[in-house]
């Protein structure tokens, strides 16, 4: 239920105002028409006065009749003139035929038409641009089904069947210019619903036409940019690959040729020191100016033979041909062995030489041989520019997950300029001019032999005090035995069976102890090592063992050059070889066994793996039965 203050007032009825006035209006007159029975001037006083009174009687009518409208009626009837009368928008209306019949002050402007101009004159089409009404008519025409003519029905067909309509249409100006404008039309009814006509409103849309014009080119010239941008980083990309396939190809080719000159320069240079060797030991003795003669040669053909070895290692790093066998690996052992092969030079020199003593065994994640290259790189340097009488100190230490060895010298020392040319191939810092024999390449090669093991190297030094250079490795625990869940190491057998042998070659003791630990174990196996090739060939020729266990990479013959030899030798050619690696990816997996190995074992040692593969080929040798028929034959 609607309630009481819901009730819009109902505006007072005109009808008892109207009529009382009319009476007052009445009597007035009535009193004129008297008054001339009086006389004249009497009659003409009266007359004025009733005048004046009807005068007043109308104004007072027309004030009483406006102060009854409601005040809303009057607000919207100002707001309605202060809309029409707008500058800012044009409002034009139509009859039902589409003919104008109002144009507002807001179309003047915009138009440049006066308002009696275009009434009862034009149509909207006659300002609308004629190309533009034939392509909104086809357009409805095809959308609504239906056929519209050109002209004021393709502007006001939707808004005559209540559809809302806004459109952008291109206005003529009386000028003939020409303007965009948002147009909203909107048809005019009767109390019947009947059309009696159109309101047509329009904002001139040329600002929002030149903004989006304006976005619309820094668009594209954006589009542009970015394609040109991509296309020069695409062309660049090109280039830059072409010129890193021209370097690698270029530093292949280098690296190539200076490791095929390396070995073509070994031959004619074992044949200058092998015969001045002969030479010092003729008999009789050569005469003193020929000893020293044959000593200069010597001295320069074993300077050059490191030369050529230093630019031989330099260029199998630079061409990727080095591998590694990295695995957990003792320092000290490494430094044990290096203390013993650097012992003589620091004699003869008069240098101190102080190693780490027995403590804590520090172990790292590389390849032992290049650790030992490494640091028998630095301890030379150490030692040849020492002074006399001087020390040489090496300390290891665990620096978080990292491991550092120290190689101190008391030597001169090297200044800011040198520290910054250090490690240059070829650069001697100024000693090309000493006594002291170098090439320039060691330190070069000790750099990428420890960056190739994932590790850093770099050097502190003061002049007058010394130098030390340093390296840093990724810790490790000691090699350990892999046990499966539930697995356990086995056990030493009470029933003595007849000994079979293996021979290991490996030059990792800490590896050698591991398989030492496991055949121990075993009372059917004998263990022999080896800590090289060349001494693994001479005791498998010499023993002829049941099995041979490989590590692959060995100093001086690698696995691969020990399994050739051993399979080419009738003596060895039927034991069977079972490789033992750290290199464990899957392509050295298959490059092991098509070499020729029996099987491919990786590291760290899994012990079933290991006791399965170890008894297949003890049965593989039992099987063919070659090794007893060359004891027999022996």
């Amino acid at each position: 239920m609607q309630s009481v203050e819901n009730i819009p007032p109902r505006a007072p009825s005109r009808w008892p105002m109207a009529l009382a006035f009319s009476f007052s209006a009445v009597v007035l007159l009535a009193v004129g028409a008297l008054a001339w029975r009086a006389p004249f001037e009497t009659a003409v006083l009266i007359d004025a006065l009733v005048f004046l009174l009807l005068l007043l009687l109308v104004a007072l009518y027309r004030r009483t009749l406006a102060a009854s409208l409601p005040r809303q009626v009057l607000k919207a009837g100002a707001l309605q003139d202060a809309i029409f009368n707008s500058a800012n928008f044009s409002c034009i209306a139509t009859d039902a035929q589409g003919v104008i019949q109002i144009f507002n002050v807001g179309a003047e402007r915009m138009l440049g038409y006066a308002a009696g101009d275009v009434v009862d004159k034009l149509t909207p089409a006659g300002i609308s641009d004629a190309q533009e009404l034939i392509a909104r008519a086809a357009a409805l025409s095809a959308e609504l089904d239906t056929v519209i003519t050109p002209g004021v029905e393709a502007l006001v067909f939707k808004a005559g069947r209540g559809i809302e309509d806004i459109y952008e249409q291109t206005y003529i100006r009386n000028d003939g210019s020409r303007f965009p404008a948002i147009v909203s039309v909107t048809a005019l009814r009767d109390a019947q619903s009947k059309v009696i006509g159109y309101l047509l409103i329009g904002t001139d849309n040329t600002a929002r036409k030149q903004v989006e014009a304006e976005q619309a080119l820094l668009d594209q010239r954006l589009r542009e940019q970015q394609a040109y941008t991509r296309s020069l980083v695409e062309t660049n990309n090109i280039e830059l690959k072409k010129a890193r396939q021209v370097a690698e190809k270029a530093n292949r080719a280098k690296s190539e040729f200076l490791s095929s000159m390396s070995h073509e320069l070994r031959t004619p240079l074992n044949a200058v020191l092998g015969f001045a060797q002969l030479m010092a030991s003729d008999v009789p003795p050569p005469s003193p100016p020929q000893q020293r003669s044959i000593e200069q040669i010597l001295k320069g053909g074993w300077y050059l033979l490191r030369l050529i070895n230093e630019i031989l290692d330099l260029a199998m790093i630079e061409s990727g041909k080095v591998t590694l066998s990295q695995e957990a690996m003792s320092l000290l052992d490494v430094l044990q062995d290096c203390q013993a092969m650097i012992a003589p030079q620091a004699e003869k020199r008069g240098i101190a030489m102080q190693f780490p003593r027995c403590g804590e065994p520090y172990f790292v994640h590389a390849d032992r041989t290049r650790v030992k290259q490494v640091m028998i790189n630095l301890l030379s340097n150490a030692i040849k520019y020492n002074q006399g009488g001087g020390a040489v100190t090496v300390e290891c230490s665990r620096r978080g997950a990292k491991v550092r060895v120290s190689v101190r010298d008391s030597g001169a020392g090297l200044d800011a300029q040198q520290l910054a040319q250090l490690f240059q191939p070829f650069n001697r810092l100024g000693q090309e001019n000493s006594t002291e024999e170098g090439t320039g390449i060691g330190l070069v090669v000790t750099k990428q032999l420890v960056e190739l093991m994932g590790g850093s190297i770099g050097v502190d030094s003061t002049v007058g005090v010394g130098t030390t250079f340093w390296f840093e490795l990724a810790a490790s625990s000691a090699p350990e035995l892999v046990l499966g869940h539930g697995d356990a190491l086995p056990q030493v057998r009470t029933q003595q069976d007849l000994q079979r042998t293996l021979l290991y070659v490996e030059d990792n003791p800490a590896n050698l102890a591991l398989v030492e630990q496991l055949i121990a174990r075993r009372s059917d196996l004998k263990l022999l090592t080896a800590i090289d090739a060349h001494l693994g060939i001479d005791l498998a020729r010499t023993y002829q063992p049941d099995v041979i266990l490989m590590d692959i990479n060995l100093p001086g013959i690698s696995g691969f050059g020990a399994l050739h030899i051993l399979h080419g030798d009738p003596l060895t050619s039927h034991i069977p070889v079972m490789a033992l690696s750290a290199n464990a990816v899957p392509r050295d997996i298959e490059k092991g066994l098509q070499a020729g190995f029996f099987r491919y074992l990786t590291k760290p040692i899994k012990v079933v793996e290991f006791m399965d593969a170890l008894d297949v080929a003890l049965h593989h040798a039992a099987a063919h039965g070659l090794a007893d028929d060359i004891h027999a034959v022996r």
